[in-house]
């Protein structure tokens, strides 16, 4: 292994004048496995598992707030970050509509995810997800990639890297934001106002009823679950970029088991109507387009490598200046990507 060099070139994204890889590849797959349509189905069972977890975070909030103090950021980090993970993953669900036929159920199932997140987000993530997904890797229009000036306060600095990714929570919240600056697009709207005034009337009766140690539990929990915690990998591992040869990665690690196999973060990104539990089925009917794409089996792994690797940073993302909408794609090239000579810091290999 040859030691890493701290570059001394300006930090810049990727960029790639080509299409988006996954419209192509949704339209091949259809063509070499007509049956992968089947696995575009509804799965009510979501709002079970919503309810589940959701009374079971509050009832393991009720108990923790009654312990020591010291034995909630224990008990938040150790269990409470998986649950409202797991939680986050169902509103990601409701966001795409897999539960439910009605649109308005399945936003009113995304808010009742919140409960036991603590903050109002259903509304606002599930705006500027849709957009993610409509415009992958276009700067002004992906609510995903960060603004430049967070990703040149983070630069390549190991521990600006890690106060990041511990403050990802923060950064997540901020980023309906960022198409209001570029865009003009207006963050508030009734669904999102509906969402707040809920979410803060739940707070209010966490703090009333259950006290403030659990209050502190689950705010916590989420805060872990989006941040330094081995579930933070998944936020950089989906499209932060080791390849510059892919926009999207995958994870089939064990933590997928407690997380509605979010990890299958590719396969999603090809058929967004597939729910969470046909998403393996999906990998598993055509290894042909998956298995020789790089991926992860170590959420852990991701995070340590995102901090102390010089050439990762915020802007470790392929960017598509001139990307195709996806109403009309172009079809996919075969020639080898184009990369800035000053993007070094995505440059990494799994």
């Amino acid at each position: 292994m040859g030691l890493w060099i701290l570059s001394t070139e300006p930090l810049d994204f990727i960029y790639r004048d080509d299409a988006i890889e996954h419209f192509q590849r949704r339209r091949d797959i259809f063509a070499a496995h007509p049956d992968a349509r089947k696995l575009i189905a509804k799965s009510p069972w979501t709002a079970a598992w919503v309810v589940g977890l959701g009374a079971l975070q509050f009832a393991v909030a009720f108990y923790i707030g009654r312990t020591h103090w010291w034995i909630i950021p224990i008990a938040a980090y150790l269990f409470g970050a998986f649950v409202n993970h797991a939680l986050y993953v169902l509103m990601h669900e409701c966001v795409h509509d897999t539960p439910f036929e009605k649109q308005s159920w399945n936003r009113v199932l995304g808010i009742c995810c919140d409960f036991a997140l603590m903050f109002p987000s259903a509304m606002g993530f599930r705006k500027y997800h849709l957009m993610h997904h409509k415009y992958l890797g276009q700067y002004e229009r992906d609510p995903d990639v960060v603004m430049r000036a967070e990703a040149e306060w983070m630069g390549n600095s190991t521990w600006r890297k890690a106060l990041w990714v511990a403050c990802l929570s923060v950064s997540q919240m901020m980023r309906p934001y960022k198409e209001k600056v570029l865009l003009g697009m207006p963050v508030m709207d009734r669904w999102t106002a509906a969402n707040m005034i809920v979410q803060v009337l739940v707070d209010l009766a966490v703090l009333y009823f259950l006290g403030i140690g659990a209050f502190a539990y689950l705010l916590l929990s989420t805060v872990f679950a989006l941040g330094l915690h081995p579930l933070g990998g998944r936020w950089i591992q989906e499209h932060y970029a080791t390849d510059v040869k892919q926009d999207t990665y995958s994870y089939y690690g064990i933590l997928n088991r407690v997380s509605f196999n979010m990890g299958y973060h590719v396969e999603h990104h090809d058929f967004a109507n597939v729910p969470w539990n046909n998403l393996p089925k999906l990998k598993a009917m055509a290894p042909e387009f998956y298995d020789n794409r790089s991926s992860y089996r170590s959420w852990t792994w991701v995070v340590l490598n995102f901090i102390f690797n010089p050439k990762m940073s915020a802007y470790s993302r392929i960017i598509h200046p001139h990307a195709a909408p996806p109403a009309a794609p172009r079809k996919a090239r075969p020639a080898a990507p184009t990369v800035r000579a000053d993007s070094a810091a995505a440059e990494g290999a799994i």
